[in-house]
C-alpha cells in the first residue's frame, strides 16, 4: 500500500524559496499522478501543482504558476514542490496525494481544484511565509 511522507516545511520571509519532499514507500510512485495541494484551516483544499505520470505535463493554478515547479525522481522514490518568491498567502500545511492516471485528476489543478479520489496522501507539512 502506498504511503507518503512529506517534508520541508518551515518558517522563510516574503520572497525566500523553500523545497518540499514527498518521499513514498510501499509502491512506486512513477505509477501514479502525483499532485500537491494545500490547506489553510476554515478554507477550501487548494491544489497546486499536479504532474501526469505518462506525459509528464504538470498543471498550476494562477496563484503559483512560475513561482511553484514539481518535479519528480523516480530514483528516490520522491516527488518534489520547488517554491520560490514565496508570499505571506502561501502559508498553509502542504501535503502530497497520488492518483490513478484513470482519475485524471491533474487537469483540475490548473483551477486550483483539490479532486477526489487519491490513492493515497500524506499527513502534511506546515509553510510559513512571515516577515
Amino acid at each position: 500500500q502506498l504511503q507518503l511522507v512529506e517534508s520541508g516545511g518551515g518558517l522563510v520571509q516574503p520572497g525566500e524559496s523553500l523545497r518540499l519532499s514527498c518521499v513514498a514507500s510501499g509502491s512506486t510512485l512513477d505509477d501514479y499522478d502525483i499532485g500537491w495541494f494545500r490547506q489553510v484551516p476554515g478554507r477550501k483544499t487548494e491544489g497546486v501543482s499536479c504532474q501526469n505520470k505518462d506525459d509528464g505535463i504538470a498543471y498550476y493554478p494562477t496563484s503559483v504558476r512560475g513561482r511553484f515547479t514539481i518535479s519528480r525522481d523516480n530514483a528516490k522514490n520522491t516527488v518534489y514542490l520547488q517554491m520560490d518568491r514565496l508570499k505571506p498567502e502561501d502559508t498553509a500545511v502542504y501535503y502530497c496525494a497520488a492518483y490513478r492516471t484513470r482519475m485524471r485528476a491533474c487537469p483540475g489543478v490548473k483551477h486550483g481544484l483539490s479532486p477526489p479520489g487519491y490513492s493515497s496522501r500524506g499527513q502534511g507539512t506546515q509553510v510559513t511565509v512571515s516577515s
